[in-house]
């Protein structure tokens, strides 16, 4: 499932896309939102939470999608859609937002509402803080902290993914951040000695991958690539040589695989 770096980089392309203009053309594909209309609206801007995405209105409306493990966002000339109308009307497209320059599909989306702005937080409000988010260092840091200190022992690497305690981590960065500060996933949490620290370097991971030229807006999250750890099983460890594993953290059947070194990231 794409992570939060992703996500963000989803979310600025829909926000430039769609940059204010209204909606000339726009269908929802839901069972319970075949009614909606949408023409005529203005976005407001696409935010990221965690891997959900917002899409603001300016009728006071926000369109939440979440990509699930297949979901894509399909940014194209309206022009060229106009030429193709088949590009649009292929059974994975959920959801069309179309101004007279852009028609941004939503494909094989996972999760789809239309609810009112001022009540986001019926979709997104179980979600801890952003560690990509905005409020990050004002709010979120600090929030962060104490939600993983309240933890207790449970496994540092279970909680990294956990949504409800930080939202936007995933496999890959659970692993790509516990490597770099030498802890294992299984960790107790009350035993990490800098949480802060721990949750700064995934931000900083997510960040760079959300602001590199070279990733595409859906992201490339193949096994292995551009990682030190994860997707990399037998391979030898870049800081060791010792052969990277992988074992299951958290609880069936929320457990995920997780990557690491079995020197570096000792008990």
């Amino acid at each position: 499932m794409p992570e939060g770096d992703v996500l963000l980089r989803v979310a600025r392309r829909l926000t430039s896309a769609l940059d204010g203009a209204a909606l000339t053309h726009a269908e929802l594909r839901w069972p319970s939102l075949g009614g909606a209309d949408l023409v005529g609206v203005r976005s407001l801007g696409t935010v990221s939470v965690g891997k959900h995405l917002l899409t603001r209105f300016d009728d006071g409306r926000t369109l939440h999608t979440h990509l699930r493990m297949d979901g894509t966002w399909r940014v194209e000339p309206t022009e060229r859609v106009a030429r193709t109308p088949a590009l649009a009307r292929r059974t994975a497209v959920r959801a069309v937002l179309g101004t007279p320059s852009w028609t941004c599909l939503g494909m094989d989306l996972g999760m789809m509402d239309l609810v009112r702005t001022r009540d986001e937080a019926s979709v997104v409000g179980h979600l801890g803080p952003d560690v990509v988010g905005d409020d990050y260092e004002a709010h979120g840091r600090a929030a962060i902290v104490a939600g993983i200190a309240a933890q207790g022992t449970r496994p540092i690497g279970e909680i990294l993914i956990d949504q409800r305690v930080l939202a936007g981590i995933g496999t890959i960065y659970l692993a790509e951040s516990l490597f770099r500060h030498r802890i294992r996933p299984w960790r107790p949490a009350n035993e990490v000695d800098d949480v802060g620290s721990l949750v700064d370097t995934a931000r900083a991971l997510m960040l760079a991958s959300a602001n590199s030229p070279r990733v595409t807006a859906t992201g490339d999250t193949r096994a292995g690539r551009g990682t030190l750890v994860h997707g990399r099983a037998g391979r030898s460890c870049p800081r060791c040589g010792t052969a990277i594993a992988v074992a299951a953290v958290g609880t069936p059947p929320y457990d995920r695989p997780a990557f690491y070194c079995p020197d570096c990231q000792r008990k």
